[in-house]
């Protein structure tokens, strides 16, 4: 039985990375025009979607989404969520209509075929480079000139200590979102690290649950908020998850 749960796990995994490259393969030429000029970023945004839902889908992944407030076509917003999988990405972009633009890590650039587009349309951020934090700063106030919004996972990455229900996050998306006077929008996700950890050996197929909360208005607030709006959207996405654990 143990045998065969391993097995199970290896040609999943191994499926997991063949879904990521079909569509890619497919809508090549299209991905790679979509790209040639940051105007055009919206319709590179539409196919990833179409990219995202393919793969969940394909893994046997369903979602079931609440919302509390719908985020508004041509508005602005700081997404922010917590992250506990790659499959994050993935259902991000299922559940969010808006433009947006992810902050990641730069070591995902380095997948085939994926990390081509994801260095070229996301803004990567290398943790242990201070000029590296203050280019990822710039370039995404850039994209919210632009009017598209920003998404920031701002734990920084995923708690190394698995017992961790959701880590301390970091100022970035928060200096950001009260320099911009754009809305928050905290997102809970309640099953993706079960479904789908960065631990090799586990998984299984199912429902993924997540909740898009009411807005963290910033207007009129300043820089000097930063910590009481950045401890109020953890609050609001660490109550959920005890929620959901129940």
């Amino acid at each position: 039985m143990k045998f065969l749960k391993i097995a199970f796990w290896i040609l999943w995994r191994i499926w997991f990375y063949i879904l990521m490259a079909i569509p890619i393969i497919i809508m090549f030429p299209l991905l790679f025009i979509s790209i040639l000029r940051e105007e055009w970023y919206p319709y590179f945004f539409v196919m990833a979607r179409i990219w995202a839902r393919f793969i969940l889908f394909g893994m046997g992944f369903s979602y079931r989404l609440e919302v509390e407030q719908q985020p508004q076509q041509g508005q602005s917003y700081m997404f922010v969520a917590n992250h506990t999988s790659m499959t994050d990405i993935m259902l991000m972009l299922c559940i969010l209509q808006n433009p947006f633009v992810f902050v990641g890590k730069m070591e995902l650039a380095k997948i085939p075929l994926f990390g081509f587009f994801y260095k070229r349309t996301c803004i990567l951020v290398d943790r242990k480079s201070s000029k590296s934090r203050m280019e990822v700063f710039d370039r995404a106030q850039k994209r919210l000139r632009q009017g598209l919004s920003i998404c920031i996972f701002p734990e920084g990455g995923v708690p190394d200590d698995e017992a961790v229900l959701l880590d301390e996050f970091k100022d970035g998306a928060f200096r950001l979102a009260l320099e911009h006077q754009i809305p928050i929008v905290p997102i809970s996700f309640a099953d993706n690290k079960r479904r789908f950890s960065y631990t090799f050996m586990s998984g299984s197929p199912g429902l993924m649950r997540a909740k898009i909360h009411r807005f963290i208005p910033t207007e009129g607030k300043t820089i000097d908020d930063r910590k009481i709006v950045r401890e109020q959207t953890r609050d609001v996405i660490y109550h959920q998850l005890l929620d959901f654990s129940k």
